[in-house]
């Protein structure tokens, strides 16, 4: 097997979810054999968000023959990895670099994991909601949007709110009565909206 590491692995990271990682090329003559590429091994050590540690699932990509980079996609945003270089050849891996640390950036969060609205009265609706599932970040606030519809399905003037982060409900005053109202709700992060969920609900016609 080869007899050597790579040397000098760097990584540059190019956004939440991709990164490039560069290695010197080691002497062909330590290979001992034939040079078929280098692996890449690399792993989620944990998110930034979440401090649960989890099963540490080792990814692998190969990059045939000589090449000195490759990229590495579909990464968690804001999370930190580690990752260390091989040379293979026909018989099989020479030994691994030093690991090297990495983070990912913010991304945008997921959908918020539920919308609840209860509790109708003539003039109000009670909303609750879970936050996303995967925060990709910190959370900045919460975005709802609602708007009354008609009988033919027409939507009326469009109301934004924006909620703390730290909210997980809150009671929508001063509405109409008898009249259904459509709901979009999405988290931000700094880097910006999560995609929405959407849910609908009627205020009662009379006590």
């Amino acid at each position: 097997v080869p007899m050597v590491a790579p040397g000098n692995v760097q990584v540059h990271v190019i956004n939440s979810t991709l990164a490039k990682v560069h290695w010197d090329p080691v002497p062909l003559k330590t290979v001992r054999g034939h040079l078929q590429g280098y692996k890449v091994y690399y792993w989620k050590v944990q998110s930034l968000s979440r401090r649960s540690r989890r099963h540490i699932e080792k990814k692998i990509l190969t990059f045939r023959g000589n090449k000195t980079f490759g990229m590495l996609p579909g990464l968690e945003p804001y999370s930190s990895y580690k990752l260390n270089v091989r040379v293979v050849n026909g018989k099989g891996e020479g030994p691994a670099s030093p690991d090297k640390v990495f983070r990912t950036p913010e991304g945008v969060p997921s959908s918020p994991s539920f919308l609840k609205i209860t509790n109708p009265t003539l003039d109000s609706l009670t909303l609750e909601w879970g936050s996303p599932t995967h925060p990709n970040g910190v959370l900045t606030s919460y975005i709802l949007k609602f708007q009354p519809i008609n009988n033919t399905h027409e939507l009326g003037p469009l109301v934004e709110i924006r909620i703390p982060a730290n909210e997980s409900s809150m009671i929508l005053k001063n509405l109409n009565y008898s009249t259904r109202y459509k709901f979009y709700f999405h988290a931000q992060t700094s880097v910006g909206s999560g995609s929405q969920i959407t849910e609908e609900a009627v205020t009662i016609m009379d006590e």
